[in-house]
């Protein structure tokens, strides 16, 4: 589950003492979640042309990656698993590449694969008990991001054995993010911020002269915050657990799964991940969940520019080396 940050800023049309800056934001409905997407301009008009080609980019996105669209290249993949290997644009096949990567740094933790799992975890209420041995084994028998054969030479992908399934719900928030940060830079954007659902990146800063700032919320408390933070040209993303979970014999059983053993993520309910792109703060955020505090803080303080916040289970804070915290 991704959370929404508190951003100081207006969804709206906001001027500042000059005429030259003005931010202009808009909220909608993107890859089936909330999209906040803010620019810097100097007139109205500007502002929303700005966002339009904000709003275009996102939705190339999801066209490429999306698994539901059955015309998608994500989809094809799916589709000749065990079959063929299949050709895609080299965008895709550089983000399948680097998921790759990010799965081999978290031993198996992240894995775009995890599509691949039977859903034998419900977390409407509707569980009384828990999954046996061999159903959670056999739900995780086609993941593995081992059987996914990429072919630099022919742009493809190959997916080794029926019924496997790759997905980007971990980090395509994130990456269309990254991606329309990166477009209306080329524009000529000179600030902005991006929030994909808690998957947020910016650049530049407010017409105020200010960085772009949020604060991060108490998981156990949404009225009170954690602290805030400046964001100067980077990325941020939170995931938390403490509304879609089980609880069997007193543990709680996190929605987020790990792929290698079918089991849920216990012992964290929220983790804040700040990177230099929003794409692979959205892994690690997830991954972190999987691996736990203690190895999920080694692999942080591991990372060049890149720090975390854990509150554990117990409602106790964790940072890597090099967090700050702001008071509140």
């Amino acid at each position: 589950m991704r959370i929404f940050f508190t951003v100081i800023l207006t969804f709206s049309i906001i001027f500042s003492a000059t005429a030259q800056n003005i931010k202009y934001s808009r909220t909608l409905k993107l890859m089936g979640t909330r999209f906040d997407i803010t620019v810097v301009a100097n007139s109205e008009e500007t502002g929303e042309e700005y966002i339009n080609i904000a709003v275009d980019e996102v939705i190339r996105i999801e066209n490429l990656i999306s698994s539901w669209n059955k015309d998608s290249e994500t989809s094809k993949i799916n589709n000749n698993a065990g079959i063929h290997p299949v050709k895609v644009k080299t965008e895709l096949f550089e983000l399948i590449k680097r998921s790759i990567q990010i799965s081999k740094i978290t031993d198996g933790a992240f894995d775009i694969s995890y599509a691949s799992m039977d859903k034998i975890w419900k977390f409407d209420g509707s569980m009384t008990q828990m999954p046996t041995e061999n159903q959670l084994k056999s739900s995780v028998e086609k993941v593995g991001f081992q059987n996914i054969v990429l072919d630099k030479n022919e742009t493809t992908i190959f997916l080794k054995n029926k019924g496997m399934k790759i997905g980007f719900g971990a980090i395509g928030k994130g990456y269309a993010a990254d991606k329309v940060k990166k477009l209306l830079q080329e524009k000529g954007v000179e600030a902005g911020m991006i929030n994909a659902s808690g998957d947020l990146n910016c650049w530049g800063k407010q017409p105020d002269g200010l960085n772009w700032k949020v604060g991060i919320k108490n998981p156990l408390n949404k009225n009170k915050l954690i602290s805030w933070f400046d964001l100067n040209n980077q990325a941020v993303v939170t995931s938390g657990n403490y509304e879609k979970y089980v609880v069997f014999n007193d543990k709680r059983y996190s929605h987020i799964i790990d792929p290698r053993s079918g089991y849920p993520a216990s012992g964290i309910i929220s983790c804040t991940v700040f990177a230099p792109k929003a794409e692979l703060a959205d892994a690690l955020a997830t991954s972190i969940f999987v691996l736990g505090t203690d190895v999920g803080i080694n692999l942080i303080n591991q990372l060049k520019d890149i720090e975390c916040i854990i509150i554990d289970e117990n409602n106790k804070m964790h940072t890597s080396k090099n967090i700050q915290l702001e008071n509140i």
